[in-house]
């Protein structure tokens, strides 16, 4: 997999591109969130709780097909973000938060010397698609150790071995605790395998973020 070049997230609203050092100064660059049962309300107090300024942010998260853009349009209302279904070929930028839209697995791609997003279809990973492992794992190959990995509520294992490949190549991880689940599958499975660097509690997720990208 191609290696993400050089990235300036330095300038809000404006598209990732090539640059001759880091502007970054070695925080996390990229945020990317999974969720299930119990997901659109946890998201729901995690983005109106992150700042306008917040590093890219791609999020999956399980729902009945005919949701997910209902959801990316509900998570706008509430957010200083822009929060919207992804498509495929869109750009990262700061402030910019892309739901995985249903049926298509979601992955970060380098094109042009921009990080993009592709959507695609094929086979169901944990008998799911979109799964959060497709997009973490793709995060652990291009991103390495400038990215933040969250796993929310959610019901089965999907996220976790992603998540843990993630913190093998260096990013934070976090893993919402027992006590503010819906239910406790996803986040239990990543903590059980090691995966969570951090396990928080859903009102203090935001916090987390914003002091590991400040």
């Amino acid at each position: 997999m191609d290696k993400l070049p050089y990235i300036d997230l330095s300038r809000s609203g404006e598209p990732l591109g090539r640059e001759e050092k880091d502007e970054f100064n070695g925080k996390p660059r990229v945020l990317v969130i999974a969720s299930s049962t119990g997901g659109t309300n946890a998201l729901d107090v995690i983005l109106r709780n992150l700042p306008a300024y917040c590093v890219p942010t791609v999020i999956v998260q399980h729902m009945a097909a005919g949701f997910t853009k209902l959801l990316a349009e509900r998570l706008n209302r509430v957010s200083v973000m822009e929060v919207r279904e992804a498509s495929a070929g869109d750009t990262l930028r700061r402030g910019l938060a892309l739901l995985a839209p249903e049926e298509s697995h979601t992955r970060l791609r380098v094109k042009g010397g921009d990080l993009t997003v592709e959507c695609f279809g094929g086979e169901r990973i944990h008998g799911l698609m979109p799964a959060a492992d497709v997009l973490f794992e793709s995060v652990a190959g291009i991103i390495g150790d400038k990215a933040i990995g969250v796993v929310l509520t959610g019901m089965g294992a999907d996220g976790a071995e992603g998540l843990l490949k993630m913190r093998r190549q260096g990013a934070r991880t976090i893993a919402q605790n027992r006590e503010s689940s819906v239910v406790y599958g996803m986040p239990k499975r990543a903590i059980e395998i090691g995966a969570a660097e951090y396990v928080l509690p859903l009102n203090r997720i935001a916090e987390k973020i914003i002091e590991l990208i400040s």
